[in-house]
């Protein structure tokens, strides 16, 4: 674990925002095609695996917007299921 060693005799203060996990963004993101209405989820990280989960769903039909930074809007309600037919 890194750690900031502060000498002097200034007062701290500010904020440190942290982003979401991505471990638990990912299952969030894909359960959100399990219904039709719209999902919000706050606080994604901004990295390449939320940014790959969003064009595969974008892909199969959903609709991703990004109304804020690290917020996904996600509706499932277009897509359409499709049977593969084996010979």
């Amino acid at each position: 674990m890194d750690k900031f060693r502060i000498i002097g005799g200034r007062v701290l203060n500010g904020r440190v925002s942290i982003s979401g996990a991505k471990n638990s963004a990912l299952p969030c993101m894909a359960a959100a095609v399990l219904t039709q209405e719209t999902v919000t989820l706050h606080n994604l990280p901004y990295v390449r695996d939320i940014i790959t989960q969003r064009r595969l769903l974008e892909d199969i039909g959903a609709t991703v917007l990004t109304p804020e930074l690290r917020t996904h809007k996600i509706t499932a309600a277009n897509i359409e299921l499709l049977k593969r037919h084996t010979n």
